[in-house]
């Protein structure tokens, strides 16, 4: 449980970026007053948690059922989770303006919370997969599954818990660390996301090639 938690947090953190969100979410939602804010605050996060938990907990039970290997998942969704993590590394500034672009249409809008605030701003597609491949690293089986599914699930409460927080005191954010302070907190998670997705892929690659290598040798 304790080790599915380490998994997930750093790797949900990372590509919700909870900070760096913020500081857009402030900016876009100037013109309103503070108790407003924290509504909307409020409703993001919830909405937040109920993406990831559908995401994490029956996504790739959903492939699955399309026939497609735990292996194949594992891989594909470590491989997707390294991309996204090199992306943020190297060109933080890009994600950023990606998600003004996403956020843009909730300063005309009243009922935003849900659309565009949450998706694609908050949990979009990016957030969606990469849950899908901490979905696909469960044990297949046995008494590990469940705390495994016990631990992702208290990581995506912690991170819907903190989207409401950043959300809500974007402007002390604001002054605490600013853009570059918050592009230095996206770089370092940006790694710990980066080593997570090699990890997925190098459990993918393995449960693939297993079977072969143990066809060439097989027991005695």
């Amino acid at each position: 449980m304790f080790a599915a938690f380490l998994l997930a947090f750093p790797a949900l953190f990372s590509i919700v970026n909870p900070i760096g969100s913020a500081l857009i979410f402030s900016q876009v939602m100037a013109h309103r007053t503070h108790d407003e804010r924290a509504r909307l605050a409020r409703l993001v996060g919830s909405y937040s948690l109920a993406v990831l938990l559908v995401s994490l907990w029956a996504g790739s039970y959903v492939l699955n059922f399309f026939g497609i290997s735990l292996g194949a998942l594992r891989t594909a969704g470590g491989l997707l989770v390294a991309i996204r993590a090199w992306e943020l590394l190297m060109a933080p500034e890009v994600q950023e303006e990606r998600k003004e672009r996403q956020a843009a249409p909730a300063s005309a809008d009243e009922d935003v919370a849900f659309f565009p605030l949450t998706m694609p701003f908050t949990t979009g597609p990016g957030t969606i997969s990469v849950a899908i491949a901490l979905g696909a690293s469960r044990p297949e089986s046995g008494p590990g599954l469940w705390g495994f599914f016990v631990g992702v699930t208290a990581a995506a409460v912690l991170i819907a818990l903190l989207v409401w927080i950043a959300y809500t005191s974007a402007d002390r954010i604001i002054a605490l660390l600013g853009h570059s302070g918050a592009r230095v907190v996206t770089r370092l998670v940006a790694f710990l996301l980066l080593c997570i997705g090699v990890q997925i892929l190098s459990t993918g690659v393995q449960d693939l090639l297993m079977p072969i290598f143990q066809g060439m040798h097989p027991p005695r």
